[in-house]
């Protein structure tokens, strides 16, 4: 395994300023594509993960568009699973992403200190990297590069995915050969394989080789090439882990299978149905909880030692991919020759990896939240062997201290219960009537009664606000001696309370019955602002005085009115977005198609089509045009005018007498103002 070390062009830009607001510190991790740096956000004040890409993606500008596109959606989405993005940018020839700088390692770090996982810790990491999935794929993003380098565990034992909308990023730029398969082999898809094209389900399908690999410390398909390891997957099904390594769980050993099925149809349909799965098979295992720990000699943590030093050489800064590239094979010291390592020998990775780190290897710890050091071993000697800890004798070990316990502190319990019954004999006071009296004089009274006294707020529709209406236990009771007596207070009649629009049922039932009211049932209305069968409104409204024991209508919300999807012809994809946004209607996604009426990047139509009726919280897919429309050539030199046609995509040729680039322009076809398809041919005709 050969290491890339951080070189002198990688420093450069350290210690400048980005859009004179983020400074560049420090390398971090080196990709194919880009390179990320531990950075300062001046405005703020905050540590920041800056990604900067390759200086060729900034000048173009279909990736601009793209990346910039991306970044709004992934900067959209809120989830701790999810890596945040702060901002973007274009600063000269650096083309950026600022995200947050996540203090730990990877997945694939921790897989080399430790080896394969037992079922509890690969439930651990793979539960919350399904969550924050399934809120990307309800926002109609995919991620496409789900890996071990882009799963980050935090110092405290938080798991997130990095590197959202990277991949589609630079499958739109003109940079990236369109014969390339974007991704990482050994975790994509048939369907990425074979048509390029990726839902989902492919992440799915990603993360079903990601568990595969926690529990048994390898990839499912192996090769010389990243090609040859793509196209295994295409006629052959991932096995099962218990196949490949004793003691998996038959549970897991089905999750795998379903997940990675070769037909996309058969796979869960999104992540949240594969976490639902998970949930269910945890349960079933009745698997204990358990906090995922950091790597110890993580790349990132040997990056934040040696800045803080003051000791980072140009030759061996350290690198840890906080935020790694997709399409990228990549390797990356971690330290200087005398700490780099190779891999941990509990884990063979007979695949290629696309991004690899590099760390040292470090004993295990007797950290109580990880497993036993025999239970996180792979013995070499017998094969891909691992022993698991039985959890089955640990639970019954568990149960039987329990009841021990419990015997013991219901002995307790009845021996002092029994005590204070028989020591309690004449230790009691009759409390003493307090009618007539004001608050002060009830309290003085209960004291030499040797009574301690509470008020206590009582609605009344007879009793003047603070007036004495008695006590609880009442007058004559027999309390303890050195115990409590309520003093009832009127607080005169009940209002209705306020109302939160969209508040539980139950907890505004509660709270009227809190006031003496009996909640009745009001029906149903439609809310714009409380959910569908939230509470909507009250019936009198809050604030009206009623008397005791007075009836208030409940309404229940069914939800927002139905609205008419407008027509967004002509619109940009953020003014529809907008548009629909303020009507309570989510765009579930886009598609490109060629309408000569309309300029590219701007809506054509809907599904469902403008005027029709949905309910507010519905999607619509929107329409996108593709059209180049064309500019005016006329009166241009010929190698200016195929330049400038050339980069909006079209095929130009010229008819001229004299082949230079000099001639100028007399006619052209199609016209100026022509919406053409993209790649189409545009015919000039220049003198001499």
């Amino acid at each position: 395994m050969g290491y890339l070390r951080v070189g002198p062009g990688d420093q450069r830009l350290i210690g400048t300023l980005l859009e004179r607001r983020y400074r560049v510190d420090s390398p971090i991790a080196r990709g194919g594509m880009s390179m990320v740096y531990r950075g300062m956000d001046l405005r703020l004040d905050r540590p920041v993960a800056i990604k900067v890409m390759d200086p060729k993606f900034a000048q173009d500008p279909q990736f601009v568009a793209r990346f910039e596109f991306e970044a709004r959606a992934v900067a959209r989405l809120s989830h701790p699973g999810l890596v945040a993005v702060y901002d973007q940018g274009v600063d000269g020839e650096h083309a950026f992403l600022v995200m947050e700088l996540v203090a730990g390692g990877t997945l694939r770090e921790l897989l080399r200190e430790r080896g394969p996982m037992p079922p509890h810790a690969a439930a651990a990491v793979t539960g919350p990297v399904l969550d924050a999935l399934a809120v990307a794929h309800r926002a109609g993003l995919v991620h496409r590069d789900i890996k071990p380098e882009n799963i980050l565990i935090s110092d405290t034992g938080e798991v997130k995915i990095a590197d959202f909308g990277l991949v589609r990023a630079v499958a739109g730029s003109n940079a990236t050969s369109s014969s390339v398969i974007l991704g990482t082999a050994a975790y994509l898809s048939p369907e990425q394989v074979t048509t390029g094209n990726a839902d989902a389900r492919s992440d799915v399908y990603a993360t079903g080789v990601l568990l595969f690999e926690m529990l048994t410390g390898r990839t499912p398909f192996t090769g010389d090439t990243s090609l040859s390891i793509a196209y295994q997957r295409i006629n052959a099904d991932v096995p099962s882990p218990g196949s490949v390594i004793p003691g998996v769980p038959e549970e897991f050993d089905q999750l795998v299978l379903d997940a990675t099925a070769r037909n996309p149809d058969e796979r869960f349909s999104n992540a949240g149905d594969m976490s639902a799965a998970l949930r269910s098979v945890s349960h079933q295992l009745q698997l204990p909880a358990y906090r995922v720990p950091a790597p110890r000699r993580s790349a990132q943590h040997l990056s934040a030692a040696m800045q803080v030093a003051g000791a980072v050489a140009p030759e061996s800064r350290p690198a840890a991919p906080t935020a790694v590239d997709a399409a990228a094979p990549t390797e990356v010291t971690a330290a200087p020759a005398t700490v780099a390592l190779s891999a941990h020998p509990a884990v063979e990775h007979a695949a290629p990896q696309h991004t690899k780190v590099v760390t040292a290897a470090t004993p295990r710890s007797d950290d109580p939240n990880e497993p036993p050091a025999e239970a996180t071993r792979v013995h070499r000697h017998d094969g891909a062997q691992y022993d698991y800890p039985d959890i089955e004798t640990q639970r019954h070990r568990s149960r039987r201290a329990m009841l021990v316990w419990l015997t013991v502190i219901v002995v307790l319990a009845l021996a002092v219960g029994f005590g204070g019954w028989w020591m309690g004999s004449g230790r009691y006071s009759a409390v003493p009537a307090v009618n007539g009296m004001d608050r002060a004089t009830a309290a003085s009274t209960m004291a030499a009664a040797g009574l301690d006294s509470e008020v206590r707020g009582q609605y009344s529709n007879t009793a003047p606000v603070d007036a004495l209406l008695g006590t609880d236990p009442a007058a004559g009771s027999r309390v303890a001696r050195n115990g409590s007596v309520a003093l009832l207070v009127s607080l005169g009649r009940p209002a209705v309370p306020a109302l939160t629009a969209g508040e539980d049922r139950s907890r505004v039932e509660q709270e009227l019955k809190d006031r003496t009211f009996v909640p009745v049932d009001g029906g149903e209305a439609f809310s714009t602002n409380a959910p569908t069968g939230a509470v909507a409104a009250l019936d009198p409204g809050p604030g009206t005085v009623l008397d005791v024991g007075s009836q208030v209508r409940v309404v229940r919300s069914k939800g927002s009115p139905p609205v008419q999807i407008p027509d967004l012809r002509g619109k940009t994809v953020d003014q529809a977005r907008a548009t629909l946004d303020g009507l309570g209607i989510a765009v579930s996604g886009t598609e490109e198609v060629f309408d000569s009426g309309v300029d590219a990047g701007e809506v054509v139509g809907t599904d469902p089509t403008a005027g029709r009726t949905v309910g507010a919280g519905s999607t619509v897919k929107l329409t996108v045009s593709t059209a180049v429309k064309l500019p005016s050539m006329l009166g241009r030199t010929v190698g200016s005018a195929r330049d400038e046609l050339t980069k909006l995509g079209l095929d130009v040729q010229v008819k001229q007498a004299v082949e230079t680039d000099r001639s100028l322009v007399l006619t052209q076809s199609p016209g100026a103002g022509e919406r053409v398809r993209p790649g189409s041919k545009v015919t000039l005709k220049a003198l001499p």
